[in-house]
């Protein structure tokens, strides 16, 4: 989202402190902010709705702000997950995967409540019906839901009797992060954040090392205490898992070291939010287990809330992980590696304007790529979609969609 057009609702707040409306892969926390998020990037205009209520679109998924957060409260409003997808930052890609912004809704309900009966603190409020309002309260409360559904109230998964797409949630504030070429002001972000905002990193964690992984490539060996000289070239196994700091919303982010990351938290500490981002793991590898998944790695995004550090966007689906099942990948990756077999020559465009920009000190690496990616073909569409279904079906250990088993979706995958 360009950010001319992301202000159309930035004025609605004139304090600073909570502006603007936009989630992503490729994801995020919902939020009222003058700036787009990280996945934004190549995606559709805000607009203003109604006085109370303002929808924008991101990439991957849509958002409804209901309520405003300010300087110490959250909000509240939903997303609303699409059918489109995106690989290697690109933004929007020219097809759609019917039901994935059900699995990607449903499977991140799933974790949220697993969490949550783990008492780890969340922006998660309930699912959400298209048509219905997502300011009514938790999913449980005596006055958030009824009998129907469908009707719009915010209710508990279980209680869902279509795959929804909706997910209602509490919202944060995300200021301006202001930048002149690649240098990017966070002084200036957290002087707009006050005691309630998006912590603008990424917290990554791995309990696997495979053979392309970038961390290959930045770190050896012995920097997470593994005794080997060197990477061997098989997928390494991990008894611990490695967390690791990315930035947020940079428009090509980068790896930190903790003091770095601590540097560009703000109040957040980085303690708190490696904590929170190996108690996700855990509960997300734990569940991935039953039901014959392998967590290879994953992501989160976290608010800061008066002391507080809560985990934000969305968990644990097949877009913020990845998931292998009888050594397929069973989550996006296998979108990208197909790219990568089928259009290597827009795979190595994207990464060449990448380096360009780079070079250049330019944050717009897009504007430089000359190609661009060709649509799929229909079985690769369908095959996507029943492995997106059938993996959320396992997961959720759940019939909700009309899918194969998984071993079949997976095979049909591995034969293309």
């Amino acid at each position: 989202m360009a950010d001319s057009t992301a202000s159309s609702c930035a004025n609605v707040h004139t304090s600073g402190r909570a502006r603007g409306g936009s989630p992503h892969g490729n994801g995020n926390a919902l939020v009222r902010r003058r700036r787009p998020l990280a996945h934004d990037r190549q995606a559709g205009a805000a607009q203003s709705r109604h006085r109370t209520e303002a929808v924008a679109v991101t990439s991957v998924k849509e958002f409804r702000v209901e309520s405003e957060p300010t300087a110490d409260s959250l909000g509240s409003g939903a997303f609303e997950f699409t059918d489109d997808y995106s690989v290697f930052d690109w933004g929007k890609m020219p097809d759609e995967i019917t039901d994935k912004g059900a699995s990607l809704c449903s499977m991140g309900a799933y974790n949220f409540e697993l969490l949550e009966a783990e008492g780890v603190p969340t922006h998660y409020r309930g699912v959400v019906s298209e048509a219905g309002s997502a300011s009514e309260g938790r999913a449980g409360g005596s006055d958030s839901r009824d009998e129907d559904t469908e009707s719009g109230d915010v209710v508990p998964l279980a209680e869902a009797d279509e795959p929804p797409t909706g997910m209602a949630i509490d919202l944060t504030q995300v200021p301006d992060l202001p930048r002149d070429g690649r240098d990017y002001d966070y002084d200036a972000y957290f002087a707009d954040a006050g005691d309630n905002y998006l912590v603008p990193l990424e917290v990554v964690f791995r309990n696997s090392v495979p053979p392309g992984s970038s961390l290959r490539k930045r770190t050896d060996p012995a920097d997470h205490g593994l005794d080997f000289p060197e990477w061997p070239e098989g997928v390494v196994q991990l008894e611990e898992p490695i967390v690791e700091f990315s930035t947020k919303y940079e428009e090509s982010d980068r790896y930190l070291s903790p003091s770095a990351a601590d540097r560009i938290a703000g109040k957040a500490a980085v303690e708190d939010l490696e904590s929170l981002a190996r108690e996700v793991n855990r509960v997300v590898t734990e569940r991935a287990a039953e039901a014959d998944l392998v967590h290879e790695d994953g992501k989160i995004e976290c608010l800061y809330l008066n002391g507080e550090v809560r985990v934000a966007d969305v968990v644990g689906t097949f877009d913020e992980n990845r998931f292998s099942y009888h050594g397929q990948q069973v989550s996006k990756e296998f979108l990208r590696q197909y790219h990568k077999r089928t259009q290597p020559d827009w795979v190595d465009a994207v990464e060449d304007a990448k380096a360009e920009a780079k070079a250049r000190h330019r944050a717009d690496w897009k504007t430089l790529c000359d190609r661009e990616p060709e649509p799929l073909a229909d079985e690769v569409i369908e095959a996507a979609r029943d492995l997106y279904a059938a993996g959320t079906n396992a997961y959720i250990d759940r019939d909700l969609f009309d899918a194969p088993p998984l071993d079949e979706a997976v095979a049909a995958v591995r034969n293309l």
